[in-house]
């Protein structure tokens, strides 16, 4: 498996794998896929800040991806960053996920961000619980019923992970 930036031309399979969690699950509450276009735009965004999005390759063909975006635009929020990390269908539980955030979690604290969260749809994500809770993030909390998908009213957890110093240290 090979990790590296993110090219405009990942974003086809990008947008597939996308598409898949969309429409099949609860890692997101969108609940259409956005176009390859709007994908575009999404990436184009995130490099344009500077901030980390990687793609997991295997063979020649992107198995997965991941990234860091503001966690809120208002200024006081500008050394929290939200990571968003997702892997092609048929291609969990072998350690690409893990591999993506852990270089998330480097990219940004080499950026001196100072906390990263992750906002995890549905409380029953035992897999992305887990994956975060490997890598140092902790449970903040749980945001019971504000999504609804699927004809069902999902929660989401919100986990946590210092970076660098954290805060026991001034910017």
């Amino acid at each position: 498996m090979l990790l590296r930036s993110a090219e405009p031309d990942d974003v086809p399979p990008i947008q597939s794998i996308y598409a898949h969690h969309v429409l099949n699950g609860l890692a997101t509450f969108e609940e259409a896929p956005p176009s390859i276009e709007e994908m575009r735009q999404r990436l184009l965004e995130v490099m344009a800040r500077g901030l980390p999005y990687r793609v997991a390759e295997e063979a020649g063909t992107v198995i997965g991806y991941g990234y860091c975006a503001p966690y809120r635009l208002r200024s006081a929020y500008r050394y929290t960053l939200e990571d968003s990390v997702y892997v092609r269908d048929g291609h969990q539980r072998k350690g690409v996920g893990r591999a993506i955030l852990g270089e998330l979690v480097t990219r940004c604290e080499e950026l001196n961000y100072r906390q990263l969260i992750a906002v995890i749809g549905d409380s029953a994500q035992a897999a992305s619980i887990g994956l975060h809770a490997k890598l140092g993030f902790v449970r903040a909390g749980t945001l019971r019923s504000v999504g609804y998908k699927f004809g069902r009213w999902v929660d989401t957890v919100l986990m946590q992970r210092p970076l660098g110093s954290g805060d026991g240290a001034r910017p």
